[in-house]
């Protein structure tokens, strides 16, 4: 994908952030006389936005370690669609006709029956992991006594890849932060999921220069 890079502090400073003169985006080191900014406040939308308008060659700056990682821009979505939603409205227009002619004859309730038994045990769940600073992408969901599992995606946001059942068991997890049991209920149960943040989360900021790469992939011709 086009514009992605990530994020790296190869050296960790040792300097404390709380220590520093409180500045518009973060704090003044006194040591090397720079601001240092407080990226672990920031939304993953909000980091990319930095880097994307900012000279970032000798940023220093303060992050949560899960944010030291790979960051790509939404894509903006071409409009394509005027055809497709034409051919669609004919399609579901000719569907309707043919059915409501159906319908003049002989009645068939049983093809419009739906088994409500079978679609309360394949759940499909969907939802989105986040902190108090925003998305959380990475975030490990795992069904539980099983190996079957997926990752959250840079957004925050997953797909379970099995469908559930009331009852089934996912557990969250993610470094620096307390595991969630979430048991499903509906196919509302994991949305909007938060993580707790740990109570060692000091332990998971770190400070120091940006180092930041652009990563390429191949061009779709």
């Amino acid at each position: 994908m086009k514009n992605q890079f990530s994020l790296e502090i190869n050296r960790p400073c040792s300097e404390k952030f709380n220590q520093f003169a409180t500045t518009e985006l973060g704090g003044l080191c006194n040591s090397c006389e720079k601001e240092v900014i407080d990226f672990s406040k920031m939304t993953s939308q909000e980091v990319i936005s930095y880097f994307k308008n900012n000279n970032t060659k000798n940023t220093c700056g303060q992050f949560k370690k899960q944010q030291l990682t790979t960051y790509a821009p939404k894509p903006q979505l071409k409009r394509k669609y005027n055809f497709i939603k034409a051919f669609g409205f004919a399609l579901l227009s000719f569907l309707t006709f043919n059915t409501a002619n159906a319908q003049k004859g002989n009645p068939s309730p049983e093809k419009n029956t739906i088994n409500i038994k079978n679609l309360q045990g394949n759940i499909t769940v969907k939802g989105n992991v986040g902190d108090e600073s925003g998305d959380l992408p990475g975030v490990n969901i795992l069904l539980q006594g099983t190996n079957i599992g997926v990752e959250t995606d840079f957004d925050g946001d997953f797909t379970f890849p099995k469908t559930l059942k009331k009852g089934d068991v996912l557990i969250f997890s993610f470094v620096g932060m307390e595991s969630q049991k979430v048991t499903i209920q509906d196919t509302k149960s994991a949305a909007n999921i938060n993580l707790k943040v740990s109570m060692k989360i000091d332990s998971c900021m770190l400070l120091g220069k940006v180092a930041v790469k652009k990563v390429y992939s191949s061009k779709n011709k």
